[in-house]
C-alpha cells in the first residue's frame, strides 16, 4: 500500500509499486494493466495521480499503451553493447532467443553516390542490395538494408540469406572477417514501410543505426542502415574517464 503521510509523492510511490509487481513476475510481459479507474480505486488516489505514474512507466519502456485496448506490460528489451562488433544472430543466441530473417530484397543495383563513398567504390559501380526483416523468436525486431561490395561479395547472390549469420557466411565462404566498424545511432520516427514490417504504427519511435563494416584488410565490405524497434531494444556502452595528466 501507499504511505499517504510520506513526503515521497504518491505518483512516485505508485510507480515503484508497479515496478515491483513487474520485476517480481506478478505482472508478466503482455499482461494488461488495470485501468486508471481500477488503480485509483485500489490505492485510493486520483486518476490524475495514476495517469502520471503510468505515463512515467510508458516513457521508461516498462509499459506500452495500445490505442483502444489499454496499457500492457512491455516485452523485455534486448540489450546490445555499442562497443562490440557482433551479428544479429550472435546477439540473439547470446540471449537465448532464436534468430530469424526474412529476405525482402536481394539484387544487384547501381551504387548511389553516398554508398560509393562508404564502400570506397567507383560511382555507379554495381553493389549488392540486401534488405531483411530480422526476428527473435518469430517477433519482428529490425529492418536492415545493407549494401555490399559486389566485387568482394558476389557469391552471396547464390546463398539463402534467410538463415544463419551473414558475417559467419562471409567468414566461411569468402574469407571476409569483420574487423571493425564505424556506427552512428539516432532516434527517429519510423517510416510507413518499415513500420508495417515491424508491426508498429507509422511514426513510432525507432532506433536508426548506420554502420560501415571493414574487413581485416582495412577495406569496407558493407554499409547498412537498420531500424530497430525502440520498445524492444536498448543499446548501452561502458564508459571510462581518461586519467588526468
Amino acid at each position: 500500500m501507499l504511505d499517504y503521510k510520506s513526503p515521497i509523492p504518491l505518483h512516485y510511490q505508485l510507480r515503484s509499486t508497479i515496478e515491483n509487481r513487474i520485476e517480481s513476475g506478478q505482472w508478466k510481459p503482455g499482461d494488461r494493466v488495470p485501468s486508471e479507474f481500477e488503480l485509483g480505486e485500489e490505492f485510493h488516489i486520483s486518476r490524475t495521480t495514476v495517469r502520471q505514474a503510468l505515463g512515467d512507466l510508458v516513457n521508461q519502456g516498462l509499459l506500452t499503451r495500445l490505442k483502444g485496448r489499454g496499457t500492457f506490460v512491455s516485452q523485455p528489451r534486448i540489450q546490445q553493447h555499442l562497443t562490440r562488433l557482433t551479428s544479429f544472430t550472435q546477439d540473439m543466441h547470446a540471449r537465448g532467443k532464436q534468430p530469424g530473417a526474412k529476405t525482402l530484397q536481394l539484387e544487384v543495383v547501381i551504387s548511389p553516390a553516398h554508398i560509393s563513398k562508404s564502400l570506397q567504390v567507383e560511382l555507379n559501380e554495381p553493389v549488392i542490395l540486401l534488405k531483411r526483416l530480422r526476428m527473435a523468436d518469430g517477433v519482428p525486431m529490425a529492418v536492415e538494408t545493407a549494401f555490399l561490395s559486389h566485387r568482394l561479395c558476389s557469391p552471396l547472390l547464390e546463398e539463402d540469406l534467410s538463415q544463419g549469420s551473414l558475417y559467419e557466411l562471409l567468414r566461411r565462404k569468402l574469407k571476409i572477417i569483420p574487423s571493425h566498424a564505424s556506427q552512428s545511432l539516432e532516434s527517429v520516427l519510423c517510416p510507413r514501410t518499415e513500420a508495417q514490417l515491424l508491426g508498429i504504427t507509422k511514426g513510432s519511435p525507432v532506433l536508426s543505426i548506420r554502420r560501415v563494416t571493414y574487413g581485416r584488410d582495412g577495406l569496407p565490405f558493407e554499409t547498412v542502415e537498420s531500424y530497430y524497434r525502440g520498445d524492444r531494444y536498448i543499446f548501452y556502452a561502458e564508459l571510462s574517464i581518461n586519467p588526468v595528466s
